[in-house]
């Protein structure tokens, strides 16, 4: 199996006019790698190496910091939005199945003004970089969802109108930083990864990675890697697009393994998570009843329960 690579240029984020036959040729390569794959790479996005090496930067600045600045920024200090902060090392674990991940994350989930961010020292301009990456993303997001609509032959706004609220607290959408430490292999825990075994839970995932270590299972049920391809976006179709097109697009299990016995490298990554508005009642879109509604906002909260060690 192989991920498939989607020139986006038609349609980046500077193109203003794109004509229909455009569209509908996007429409239809996203629809063959989201049918068959689960997976695509997306290059001429419109988002710049530039801003994605930016967000990188101050936060492994962040993470780089000893724990006690990292602390009063710690996931569920905040009432406003318990799902936004600093994750540590080994709190989440993606597999239920497995040890802790031997990895930490800042979860960007609120732009509301009384939020809190890390704001001095090496961390100065936080805010400001993760928000602006945050709504780049968005403006991406909201041109491959009105593309996959026009890819399954519907309404091109039947995707967007159930996101219509991203970087407000009545939607999940979280742009998260991820960094993997160093790790000797041999002292982890038995059956410990970087990331357990997982599917998305949302609607579509963004992907900006620096380094080898993600794995994506194939339908016949082996793990292929997905290799980064630079200046491009690998995208995922995550489990509530699944239930929304009764099973078209299929969201596929994936993981990032240690890094090999000897290798002391530091892993990188930024994961935009598109969700549906809270409120947003995610029924088959064909009229079948393969799923069951259900409401995007507490189907999130009910997954993310699952995978974090303190609840």
């Amino acid at each position: 199996m192989s991920i498939p690579v989607v020139d986006f240029s038609a349609y980046r984020l500077s193109e203003k006019h794109v004509n229909d036959e455009q569209l509908q040729e996007l429409g239809a390569e996203l629809k063959t790698a989201f049918t068959q794959v689960g997976f695509v790479y997306l290059k001429n996005s419109g988002i710049t190496q530039e801003e994605v090496d930016r967000v990188m930067d101050i936060s492994k600045k962040f993470f780089l910091q000893p724990d006690e600045l990292k602390q009063p920024f710690c996931r569920k200090s905040f009432s406003i939005n318990p799902n936004h902060g600093w994750v540590s090392l080994e709190t989440e674990k993606l597999n239920p199945r497995r040890p802790g991940d031997l990895k930490e994350a800042f979860n960007a989930a609120s732009l509301h003004p009384d939020i809190k961010w890390p704001s001095s020292g090496a961390v100065t301009g936080f805010q400001e970089i993760q928000m602006s990456f945050f709504q780049s993303c968005k403006e991406l997001s909201l041109r491959v969802l009105r593309v996959m609509a026009l890819g399954l032959d519907m309404d091109p706004d039947v995707f967007l109108s159930a996101h219509r609220l991203i970087g407000t607290d009545e939607n999940g959408t979280t742009l998260r930083s991820l960094y993997y430490p160093p790790v000797n292999s041999e002292k982890a825990k038995e059956g410990q990864l970087r990331c357990g075994e997982h599917s998305d839970y949302g609607s579509i995932t963004l992907l900006f990675q620096t380094s080898e270590g993600l794995q994506v299972r194939t339908r016949s049920g082996e793990f292929v890697s997905a290799p980064c391809i630079p200046g491009a976006i690998l995208i995922n179709i995550a489990d509530l697009m699944q239930r929304w097109t009764s099973d078209q697009f299929v969201s596929v299990i994936h993981r990032v393994l240690l890094p090999p016995v000897g290798d002391s490298s530091t892993r990188q990554s930024l994961a935009f998570f598109v969700q549906p508005d809270d409120e947003a009642l995610i029924t088959c879109c064909d009229g079948s009843n393969k799923y069951p509604p259900v409401a995007a906002g507490a189907y999130l909260i009910e997954r993310l329960s699952q995978s974090y060690i303190e609840n």
